[in-house]
């Protein structure tokens, strides 16, 4: 006599995603303090001028980038905790829209003249949209919630491989080590690719200096600015002039000291209900 197996509901109904719990991108992305990683990352994704054409400017991105930073979220947040048909579903709309969007700059940027073409789904623009995603969660994560192995950083750029293909990307048009990644982010950062224009300086600062929120809140927002900018890379900050904050040894002074009260004496005693995102706790 065969013996009945029984289910959960929960177990018996769930569709596979593409992470389980035992993923890095899960671990990282599951905790609120990830946040901060979005600006962040759109402020990187703007330094590219054929990004800024590309994926910004044909969207709301930069008009309204608290509505882009909040469908990138529900994207990632799919991707890493839901199912793979709703993921599927989701990136198969962004990639349309990508595929719709193509045309010329017309003002010379740096080493792009008038004229440089561009395509939303360029992979030269989508890598650089992938890397500030990784490296935005990467940075954060290991400055608020807990240090990253080298093995758990080469398993989150294996999952954000993933990502990338999802949105688009061949294998071979990414990195695929994390000591590749580490080259791509050097020849980025120390290249002529990246460049802040004027027209993205001025919005840039809007997104981070003057975010439409209201009065009581404000201390709050300009708190997590000041993070943002700080944790930017030093090219990528000096490009957007935010000469507004304090010198940079007291800026990494100030975001240092607060990140290791917050990593040692504040998150690792938080309820899940307070640390983890709803989506990390109801894919739980």
């Amino acid at each position: 006599m065969l013996k009945k197996l029984t289910l959960w509901p929960c177990q018996a109904f769930r569709v596979a995603g593409y992470f389980n719990d035992d993923s890095v991108m899960r671990l990282v992305h599951r905790e609120r303090a990830l946040a901060l990683y979005g600006p962040r990352a759109l402020l990187m994704q703007a330094a590219h001028p054929l990004a800024v054409e590309g994926l910004l400017a044909h969207s709301s991105g930069i008009e309204s980038p608290y509505e882009r930073l909040a469908r990138t979220a529900q994207v990632m947040d799919t991707i890493a905790f839901g199912e793979r048909e709703d993921a599927d579903r989701l990136t198969r709309r962004v990639r349309a829209m990508h595929s719709r969007v193509s045309g010329e700059i017309e003002v010379a940027v740096g080493p792009y003249a008038a004229g440089t073409p561009y395509r939303a789904d360029d992979p030269e623009l989508l890598l650089w949209v992938l890397f500030s995603l990784v490296d935005s969660a990467i940075v954060v994560y290991r400055k608020y919630v807990a240090q990253l192995s080298r093995a758990q950083e080469a398993s989150l750029w294996a999952d954000y491989r993933i990502v990338g293909g999802l949105f688009g990307l061949a294998p071979a048009e990414m990195p695929e080590t994390l000591a590749d990644l580490d080259d791509y982010r050097r020849e980025m950062l120390d290249g002529d690719r990246l460049l802040v224009s004027d027209w993205a300086r001025e919005r840039a600062r809007e997104i981070v200096l003057e975010p439409p929120v209201p009065l009581a809140v404000r201390p709050l927002v300009e708190t997590a600015n000041f993070i943002t900018i700080t944790l930017l890379p030093r090219q990528i900050r000096d490009g957007y002039g935010f000469s507004r904050l304090p010198p940079q040894v007291v800026r990494r002074a100030l975001v240092a000291g607060g990140a290791e009260y917050v990593k040692r004496a504040v998150v690792p005693f938080l309820p899940e209900r307070v640390r983890l995102t709803p989506v990390a706790r109801a894919a739980a």
